[in-house]
């Protein structure tokens, strides 16, 4: 059976401070780590009002202790800002601390404006023409296995260990899914940023896949946005918050998450409007079955081997609920 995982981005919701936003994300693991859920990725934003979590690696430290059985990861790691020979030794530490659970996430979008990304790149654009360099550099360093010319061949990547993170490469167009084939690596799929086409950039994926010593095999998956409630009409209902909340940023507008009274009194321009029906199709809205049905089919046309939920709503207790539904009704298939 396919598994389920989770990823979260830590949403602020209006009327709410960050640090309420960062409890609610540990309060999430707990809960999911019970629910069955496989992973548990948290994601790498810089400076966005409705996001508070710029430093995934800092929080997989404190998910590790909240949780038991989740394989802990991020969602990703913004390459491109980074030194790959330090990301090796933080993701080194975090697998000294929990053996066996920790997944590496990388993306190379700038997660954030211009202005921005240039503040968290020590006031300079991030390069990401080099990201596929410093991907062979950071598996090298964390897998002790550069290349014979490489100046750093030999370094030693502390704390040592038998195990590794498992690697993947995150991506929403055909670029990341191309060099995962090419390097032999895992690859995941944010359909839930872009709901076209991106079946067959996983089918390419696999059908291109290099085996290395690390990944034998090509292994994909795919991360969806849900939003699962009792019945359909109370899913639709909870999903006019996330149709603000894209629309406000199609208007590039910095606001926290809305709630759902802020969504309900909005009224809408018919131009609006067909934006928002135009976005529907990066969403998973519905009944328990009918999420369960949706997630089926958009495996299989996609080839996935896992499946990813990032789940977004006015208020944390619906969210909880909106996981908790869904692996129930997982279960009984």
């Amino acid at each position: 059976m396919i598994r389920l995982s989770v990823l979260d981005q830590s949403p602020l919701v209006t009327g709410h401070s960050a640090r309420q936003a960062i409890e609610a994300t540990l309060a999430l693991a707990r809960l999911t780590d019970g629910l069955g859920y496989h992973r548990y990725w948290v994601a790498e934003h810089h400076a966005i009002a409705a996001i508070c979590d710029p430093c995934p690696e800092v929080l997989l430290a404190r998910l590790g202790v909240e949780t038991r059985n989740l394989r802990i990861g991020t969602g990703g790691v913004l390459l491109p800002y980074y030194s790959p020979f330090k990301v090796a030794e933080v993701f080194r530490m975090l697998e000294a601390l929990y053996p066996g659970r920790v997944d590496l996430g990388i993306g190379r979008a700038p997660g954030g404006d211009a202005r921005t990304a240039r503040a968290v790149g020590g006031g300079h654009f991030p390069d990401a023409d080099r990201f596929p360099q410093q991907v062979v550099e950071l598996v090298g360093y964390l897998d002790g296995a550069l290349p014979e010319d490489h100046p750093d061949r030999g370094l030693r990547v502390q704390p040592e260990g038998d195990t590794a993170p498992e690697v993947w490469l995150l991506g929403s167009s055909d670029y990341s899914g191309a060099l995962a084939a090419h390097l032999g690596l895992r690859f995941a799929f944010a359909q839930f940023i872009s709901a076209h086409g991106g079946d067959a950039v996983m089918r390419a994926y696999r059908a291109g896949y290099r085996a290395s010593a690390r990944e034998p095999a090509p292994h994909a998956l795919l991360c969806c946005f849900v939003i699962c409630a009792r019945t359909d009409a109370e899913a639709e209902r909870e999903a006019q918050v996330m149709d603000l909340r894209r629309l406000e940023m199609a208007l590039r507008l910095e606001n926290p998450v809305p709630t759902l009274a802020q969504a309900e009194s909005r009224t809408y321009s018919a131009e609006e409007r067909r934006y928002i029906q135009s976005q529907r199709a990066r969403a998973v809205i519905g009944d328990p079955q009918r999420c369960c049905d949706r997630l089926q089919q958009l495996a299989e046309q996609y080839a996935a081997d896992e499946l990813m939920i990032v789940t977004i709503t006015g208020d944390y207790a619906s969210r909880a609920r909106s996981y908790e539904l869904l692996a129930e009704a997982w279960a009984r298939q």
